[in-house]
């Protein structure tokens, strides 16, 4: 196998972030100089008419590539993912109320964790005696709760709603590693929300999209900052934003209509996934780690049968210009995360080391 140039990487890396090129080169030019301003971008004003153009522009783009009816909001706010576990319950549950709750995983063991503390959280399905290997497929949501929410993607484990849950009550789902990479059905869902970092923008920025008819329950007090209709209010400018994220969030969504929308978005994720798991299947040194109907598109998990053999695969990695390859610490293996713009080229070039493992070492 040749060695690749230095400046080729494959980044397999489950986050901060994998942006389009051309993201990247625009961002960089415009934190040198924004809209030929003689500025950089972080330091104009974020009521100037610059950027309020950039806010505009990108509430515009999140209604139109998602197809938004009316009665949704969008909001982007601080506080990474981790900060709507305990914003979604406060503002959605009033005194009595009750939740549903699915966990599928380490990110969904924290939301519950965290809602704990706003209503009845009732954990109706949970994967994690089988140590989140699968998404449960048979429970009942009780008719008298507020909302179910899920976790669509499991960075960790490597699992993913591909058929969403048929309940009578609004879903509420954490699309933090998954938002953007498919069509979904809108209608179904009183609230989303999504860290920027893996398929939209850089960390420090969360998108969040709400239903009008899920607010205005709750009657604690809520801190002004943590108040969705506070931000929905002054068009997320209730505080300074985070202009950068926000800007780069915007050309990413400009990146994604230009190819061809969410349709496009899923053919490309569709066709990635469907190359590397052909592969852990055909290769005996390989093994998937996840219930093959709940498999990821964004992070494929899967080990070596024999774990001797892990540094020598990870060297063999690194000669191809592959990185971010291995599994998150608190369950080893590796991890292959492929998000939006990632190329199918960087999936084939970690098929050929596979088979070049299984020729050696097979």
């Amino acid at each position: 196998m040749s060695t690749v140039s230095v400046s080729t990487r494959h980044n397999f890396s489950a986050g901060p972030a994998i942006l389009p090129r051309e993201v990247f080169e625009q961002a960089a030019q415009a934190i040198l100089d924004f809209n030929g301003s003689g500025l950089s971008l972080l330091e104009v004003s974020h009521r100037g008419a610059d950027f309020v153009a950039v806010m505009d522009e990108s509430f515009r783009l999140v209604k139109e590539i998602l197809g938004l009816p009316e009665g949704y909001h969008v909001l982007f706010v601080g506080g990474g993912a981790s900060s709507q576990f305990f914003m979604v319950p406060q503002n959605l549950l009033g005194e009595g109320d009750a939740a549903a709750y699915v966990n599928t995983g380490t990110w969904a063991t924290n939301a519950i964790k965290e809602a704990r503390a706003f209503g009845d959280i009732r954990v109706v399905a949970s994967s994690e005696s089988e140590q989140f290997t699968h998404i449960p497929k048979s429970y009942q949501v009780p008719d008298d709760c507020r909302y179910l929410h899920i976790t669509s993607n499991n960075t960790i484990f490597g699992t993913q709603y591909h058929e969403w849950p048929e309940c009578s009550v609004p879903l509420v789902c954490d699309m933090s590693s998954d938002i953007f990479s498919r069509p979904i059905p809108i209608e179904r869902f009183g609230l989303i929300y999504a860290g920027a970092q893996k398929n939209l923008g850089p960390a420090g920025v969360t998108l969040v999209i709400v239903r009008e008819d899920m607010l205005g329950r709750a009657t604690r007090h809520i801190p002004t900052m943590l108040d969705y209709r506070t931000h929905i209010k002054k068009e997320s400018m209730y505080n300074t934003p985070p202009v950068f994220p926000i800007y780069v969030s915007m050309l990413t969504l400009r990146w994604i209509k230009a190819q061809g929308g969410l349709s496009a978005m899923e053919a490309r994720n569709r066709a990635k996934a469907a190359c590397l798991y052909a592969e852990i299947d055909r290769n005996a040194l390989f093994r998937g780690t996840t219930a093959p109907e709940d498999r990821s598109w964004m992070n494929a998990t899967f080990v070596l049968r024999d774990e001797k053999l892990n540094d020598a695969f990870l060297a063999m990695c690194k000669e191809a210009g592959i990185v971010g390859l291995k599994g998150h610490r608190s369950v080893g293996g590796f991890r292959a995360s492929m998000y939006n713009a990632l190329p199918l080229e960087s999936v084939e070039a970690l098929v050929m080391v596979m088979r070049a493992m299984e020729e050696k070492h097979g």
